[in-house]
């Protein structure tokens, strides 16, 4: 069982940065596959980034690719999500999600926290 809490959203300008945080209380934490998603108003659920268990291999969509940076640290059980050149189209409500099979952007996600909202002004 993992609990997971999205934090760090909010309120940014176009071509600012945030980074998003997900903490899990899991003890085996570093065992997981770790995803980031997001849902805009209006669309479908869609994989943004997604991480292997130590954090050495990662994938991304390719509406984020160069401008997102998916990165997790074991020690502290937290995955993050750097995002920079924010555009308006990521407006969107954020989660994170964990699996214990193979990682991967389109995989079985079995934990997921309750999101943050991030929205991008123009």
């Amino acid at each position: 069982q993992v609990q997971l809490v999205e934090s760090g959203g909010g309120l940014v300008q176009a071509g600012g940065s945030l980074r998003l945080s997900c903490a899990a209380s899991g003890r085996t934490f570093s065992s997981y596959g770790m995803g980031w998603f997001r849902q805009a108003p209006g669309k479908e659920r869609e994989s943004v980034a997604a991480i292997n268990w130590s954090g050495r291999s990662t994938a991304y969509a390719d509406s984020v690719k160069g401008r997102f940076t998916i990165s997790r640290d074991n020690a502290k059980n937290t995955v993050y999500l750097q995002m920079s050149s924010l555009k308006p189209e990521d407006t969107a409500v954020y989660y994170c999600a964990s699996t214990s099979a193979t990682w991967g952007l389109s995989v079985k996600y079995d934990y997921w926290g309750q999101g943050t909202q991030v929205t991008v002004s123009s």
